[in-house]
């Protein structure tokens, strides 16, 4: 083999391998390429950083949801119940609550079905007036109701009071208290615990309050701003209530000031007595058959354009209140149905402004009673929702809506009515005529709410929580008992304590800095290496 004569360049050894060998960038060249590279590491890290700072808190509310929060339930918190008797006008209803006390003594309700189980037994209290001594023994089947929802050992501690309304405040104060004593004989010995004055009749005003703070309680409005919170009027048996934060000038007796959280609300609130439905419809036949009103009667027979024509009053067997039993056949002899709306409204308007030559004030919306003008959105309530129901109206439903469901109502025959709704006793059948017709005389043609005004709403509950004004009283009675007073319950409600949310703080940092160092010990290293081929720098990961 012939050798090549072609001379190969002598190449330094040393210099050929340091060329090889990783080189790093002098101090200005690497200035310059890590102004290049390094903005998008520091826009990815800080990208990271708000990822784990959002886990971090995820975690840290999962945390104290389920094992700071629970601690505190299981460590801190006492199981309670509580009794109110509500001794209404056509029966009496019972409550038990059952509901916890925390730390600081305040209070937690549960007025679903967990914290609060009803019974109503009937007839009222005050169908006992001619025998007010067996009044107790109606209680007695509620009271065995409470005790199956009451474990034994917390009888002698949960406190039963019996609150009367409209029906009780109807009767002599002397057959009142006869009544009362009975049941308070019952009361001292059901194994609860009772005090005599934990027995009483409550005035409209009270009631009116009560169903005020019921509302606004299930709504989340009570502790806000006044003109946030929603007004509510009542239409019950023997009385209705109209309760709402007024900014008019009011008259001393129907001015109540109450104080939650850090709001101070002026309340109106009046009870109409006698102006509830069942008492308005005796009112009605009364007044029917007197033959005052000329437009009712026609060759000396009276006549009823609030029931169904073909009814027969002959048949009826209602409960009347008391006073007037011994006219119950005089009018029902005499009494002939017609059944015509616009005249049952008219009828019904006579009755609401009955005694307006007696008002005292400026003006008077319902015979001599003084009520400003209505201000924000209301409930309405009790047999405003279940004339409402019994149409089939939606909640939000217009007054328009309920009159021309009342006229084709009061319109049909009565044959007609008792097959379509033949589940219903016809004495209550009848009386949806008048019950409708009597709504928008009171709502329209007295409170001037417009027939197609959406500020009423017909409801009887707010979720799980019945509108009901015992509720009212028993979060003011055991809100005034707690000892921290109106501010601090309403604050306890809407915000959780310091010390609870210095927990979730101290949690949530100790995430966030071990998720800081984790991502610390992750972060790539880099190193830069020249290549010669190429004449230019590389830089690469270096795994761990």
């Amino acid at each position: 083999m012939r050798r090549s004569n072609a001379r190969i360049p002598a190449v330094d050894s040393g210099t050929k391998m340091d060329s090889l060998m990783p080189q790093f960038r002098p101090n200005a060249a690497r200035s310059n390429f890590i102004s290049r590279i390094y903005p998008a590491n520091i826009k990815r890290t800080i990208g990271n950083l708000w990822i784990f700072i959002v886990l971090a808190a995820i975690l840290a509310a999962f945390c104290y949801l389920f094992v700071v929060k629970g601690s505190r339930n299981s460590l801190f918190q006492k199981k309670k119940f509580g009794i109110v008797i509500d001794g209404g006008s056509t029966g009496t209803r019972i409550h038990v609550f059952k509901f916890l006390i925390n730390e600081k003594g305040v209070p937690l309700y549960d007025f679903g079905k967990e914290g609060l189980s009803s019974l109503r037994v009937n007839p009222g209290l005050s169908s006992f007036s001619a025998d007010p001594h067996s009044s107790g023994d109606s209680l007695l089947e509620l009271i065995e109701f409470a005790k199956g929802r009451i474990p034994k050992d917390y009888w002698g501690v949960t406190e039963i009071r019996l609150m009367a309304t409209a029906g009780l405040r109807r009767l002599d104060v002397n057959v009142q208290e006869r009544i009362l004593e009975s049941c308070r004989s019952v009361l001292s010995s059901s194994g609860f615990k009772f005090q005599n004055d934990w027995a009483s009749v409550i005035t409209g005003s009270d009631e009116g309050i009560y169903a005020w703070i019921a509302a606004n309680y299930a709504l989340g409005s009570l502790g806000s701003d006044p003109q946030q919170t929603i007004g509510i009027i009542e239409l019950g048996g023997a009385s209705a209530q109209v309760t709402f934060v007024s900014n008019e000038v009011l008259p001393p007796e129907l001015s109540h000031t109450l104080t939650f959280g850090k709001f101070k609300y002026n309340l109106y609130s009046h009870s109409l007595l006698d102006f509830g439905q069942n008492v308005a419809y005796d009112a009605l036949k009364e007044m029917l058959t007197s033959r005052d009103p000329v437009e009712f009667s026609w060759k000396g027979i009276s006549l009823d354009p609030c029931t169904p024509r073909g009814y027969s009053h002959s048949m009826e067997s209602s409960n009347l209140y008391p006073g007037a039993l011994d006219r119950k056949n005089k009018y029902l002899r005499t009494l002939h149905a017609k059944g015509n709306f616009s005249e049952c409204r008219s009828a019904a308007l006579m009755l609401l402004q009955n005694g307006k030559e007696k008002c005292s004030h400026q003006h008077c919306n319902l015979g001599s009673i003084f009520i400003p003008p209505l201000q924000g959105k209301f409930l309405a309530t009790e047999n405003f929702f279940y004339t409402s129901k019994f149409f089939g109206l939606a909640p939000r439903a217009y007054l328009s809506d309920l009159m021309l469901a009342g006229e084709r109502f009061c319109g049909e025959d009565w044959s007609k009515l008792k097959n379509k709704y033949n589940t219903l006793e016809e004495e209550d059948l009848q009386r949806y005529c008048f019950s409708s017709a009597y709504i928008v005389a009171l709502l329209h043609d007295s409170l001037g709410i417009a027939l197609d005004d959406n500020r009423i709403n017909f409801a009887n509950k707010v979720g799980d929580i019945p509108l009901d004004w015992a509720l009212g009283a028993f979060i003011l009675h055991n809100t005034d008992d707690s000892g921290v007073g109106q501010n601090d319950w309403i604050a306890t409600i809407i915000v959780e304590d310091s010390s609870t949310l210095l927990s979730l703080i101290v949690v949530a940092a100790i995430l966030i800095v071990t998720v800081w160092f984790v991502s610390k010990w992750r972060k790539p290293q880099l190193k830069t290496i020249y290549d010669l081929e190429k004449g230019r720098y590389i830089v690469t990961r270096v795994n761990r």
